[in-house]
């Protein structure tokens, strides 16, 4: 009998997991079509980026729903968690090869299929506040995948080993630190002081830079790439914002930096995918749907 393709486990319309696949498409869309942002890929251009726009990544984005309802189905229907592990990183790994079959070889979402695949698994387990999403996104990334290839050798890893940061995995491991204790108490505190919603998830955006060690700003400039973006994202939240016209100019002096050293936060990107994602999971209700998956709670 032939094996069944690991994006044809769950077609999943009308379901949760199809739902959770909705809100994880829709966060990496919002993220592509947030603009300004600097050095990244945004309604203006592709920033410090050579093969992206934001139509490709919003067609990426698109191409990976499958993915990210099968990960979701696995999440509420298989109760072992080394078992889950593996059959999500499979999920993953086949989520990847459509991503690049989309974009004709473009690496737009590998981070974001890794950060966001974790986090719709484990909302599929039940519903619960987002510190406890990714908690128990933090205990899947813990497990072995014994199916995960010994070294991917991109970028990122490079960079990660190179200057001894924890880059995506770490963040994973850690219940996604960043996303929970900086980006979305800066989101709600933007809201709550009248910033409208573009500014405070540039805020959002913005908390995560300042202090996230990006493997894809050293990627591209090495410590001194990171240490700029670092306090130039720092600038901006201290003159007030995206909001305020002294946080505007502090956002165009980072951008225009950005963009002569050609660096880009795509790590602190894809955070923002997930900041968006768990937002949306504590603040939208999935309307009555046919064919439950029967989440299993951790």
């Amino acid at each position: 009998m032939t094996a069944l393709h690991p994006l044809q486990a769950h077609s999943g319309r009308g379901t949760r997991a199809a739902w959770l696949a909705d809100l994880a498409v829709a966060a990496l869309v919002d993220e592509a079509m947030l603009t300004p942002k600097p050095g990244l890929v945004d309604m203006r251009g592709s920033g410090a980026h050579r093969d992206l726009s934001w139509l490709l990544m919003c067609h990426s984005a698109h191409a990976l729903h499958p993915g990210f309802a099968a990960m979701a189905h696995a999440g509420a229907t298989i109760g072992d968690l080394p078992s889950l592990r593996r059959r999500i990183g499979a999920i993953g790994r086949a989520a990847e090869a459509t991503m690049m079959a989309a974009t004709g070889g473009v690496n737009t979402h590998r981070g974001a299929i890794w950060a966001l695949g974790l986090l719709v698994t484990a909302a599929a387990r039940g519903p619960a506040p987002p510190a406890a999403i990714a908690e128990r996104a933090g205990t899947l990334a813990c497990l072995a995948d014994p199916g995960a290839p010994a070294c991917t050798g991109n970028k990122g890893e490079q960079a990660r080993k190179a200057y001894g940061v924890g880059g995506a995995r770490s963040q994973a491991e850690a219940g996604f630190p960043h996303v929970i204790g900086m980006a979305l108490p800066m989101l709600r505190a933007s809201r709550r002081r009248g910033d409208g919603e573009s500014a405070a998830r540039l805020n959002a955006l913005l908390a995560i830079v300042a202090d996230l060690d990006d493997t894809c700003l050293l990627a591209r400039g090495g410590p001194p790439a990171l240490a700029a973006a670092q306090s130039g994202a720092q600038a901006v939240l201290d003159a007030g914002g995206v909001a305020n016209p002294a946080g505007q100019a502090a956002l165009r002096d980072l951008e225009a930096d950005m963009l002569a050293r050609r660096i880009s936060p795509g790590g602190a990107a894809d955070l923002l995918a997930a900041t968006l994602l768990l937002d949306a999971l504590a603040n939208e209700q999935p309307q009555a749907m046919e064919g439950h998956d029967g989440a299993i709670a951790v």
